[in-house]
């Protein structure tokens, strides 16, 4: 299946909503960063639709049919394989990665920034734990203690240093006030009967104000993209611009990992998974068996759990409320078999059975993930 990317550069503010009510007097509407990839899917494909003269109604209805989209209810071909925050470059776009949950960045005074990594570790027997896994992730310190530092992130370059299993020092990183900054708006709730402002009825939402040259990268296969233009993106509809420029994707060595029988898998996006967290084709021995792979969960550092749902447009309904494990989710496996060819096989396609469970959710960008070396 042929991938497409292209680079989406906001032109306004954006308004990205995550799974909190508000509109109530006095309510804030906090923002959703990175946005689930559900944001990204469905204005693309509202612009396909818009390209190709589909009537929206009557393909929300299911009356209409697209040779890519399929129907509301039949997803086609079209799969969203990947949705990252990026900046422009002179030679393209670059990838701009959430912490994987397994790397602690920790600041103490003025120092510059410090990057360490969980090791997965067998507890003492004494110690009792909740885990049903029989490694544990622990973080390695010294006598010199700190506490762990939010809002850093990776670039193109060290995510590449991460998936080929080299350590990371203060230069890869990037923090989010040199990417975006937050815009709080003030909305007024309406009377239904009059269309006219409520009294008392003032609430907040967060915005975000993207730097220049910031903005999305997406890759999407079994469907042709527009090479420019705009879309209507997050909530309102602001508007974001379609552009064409190199991106690079950054992947581990699949022979590497093949050969040394053991990996990481870390989500790229949430995972929509039994239990919140636990990997497709996962028993009750920690063993997985997915297309063309079979392996042993040892460990797993989890991102925090959020709950996945929006707005079903076909349906004018709200789409089922889903437990997910958080982007950067670390699994830690051993006794890996596969090919390196099943191994980009199954990165394609995501952590879905096969076949697939959700065919919608799959088309939306969840359950993306990269391998790493353990």
């Amino acid at each position: 299946m042929t991938t497409t990317t292209r680079f989406i550069e906001p032109l306004d503010v954006l308004f990205l909503r995550g799974n909190q009510l508000f509109g109530e007097p006095g309510s804030y509407g906090e923002a959703l960063m990175p946005p689930w990839p559900s944001v990204a899917a469905g204005a693309l494909r509202t612009r396909i639709l818009a390209d190709d003269s589909i009537d929206l109604a009557a393909f929300a209805a299911g009356q209409a049919e697209h040779p890519h989209l399929g129907t509301p209810a039949a997803p086609g071909s079209f799969v969203l394989q990947g949705f990252q925050v990026a900046r422009q470059t002179p030679s393209g776009a670059e990838l701009l990665m959430p912490l994987p949950a397994d790397l602690v960045v920790s600041v103490a005074g003025d120092t510059p920034p410090r990057v360490a990594a969980l090791r997965p570790t067998a507890l003492h027997p004494s110690i009792a734990s909740s885990s049903s896994l029989p490694l544990v992730p622990v973080l390695p310190q010294g006598d010199e203690r700190s506490k762990p530092a939010s809002g850093w992130w990776l670039t193109g370059n060290s995510w590449q240093k991460y998936l080929q299993g080299q350590s990371l020092a203060a230069a890869d990183l990037i923090h989010t006030r040199d990417l975006w900054s937050f815009d709080e708006r003030v909305g007024v709730g309406l009377d239904g009967a009059t269309r006219s402002a409520a009294d008392g009825k003032l609430f907040t939402t967060r915005a975000i104000a993207f730097k220049e040259g910031v903005g999305f990268a997406v890759a999407v296969a079994g469907a042709d993209l527009p090479k420019g233009g705009s879309l209507r993106l997050g909530g309102d509809g602001r508007a974001a611009a379609v552009k064409q420029r190199p991106i690079a994707w950054p992947e581990p060595d699949y022979a590497a990992l093949s050969s040394a029988r053991r990996c990481r898998i870390v989500l790229t996006s949430p995972g929509i998974f039994a239990g919140g967290w636990m990997l497709p084709g996962m028993d009750g021995q920690q063993r997985i068996q997915l297309p063309g792979l079979t392996a042993r969960v040892v460990a797993a550092a989890v991102s925090r759990a959020d709950t996945v749902s929006g707005w079903d447009l076909a349906t004018r309904q709200p789409k089922p409320a889903q437990k997910t494990a958080g982007s950067g989710s670390v699994y830690w496996l051993q006794d890996l078999d596969a090919t390196p060819d099943a191994l980009r096989k199954l990165v394609s396609q995501g952590l879905w059975a096969d076949p697939c469970e959700d065919a919608a959710r799959r088309a939306e960008g969840f359950n993306r993930f990269s391998f790493a070396p353990f």
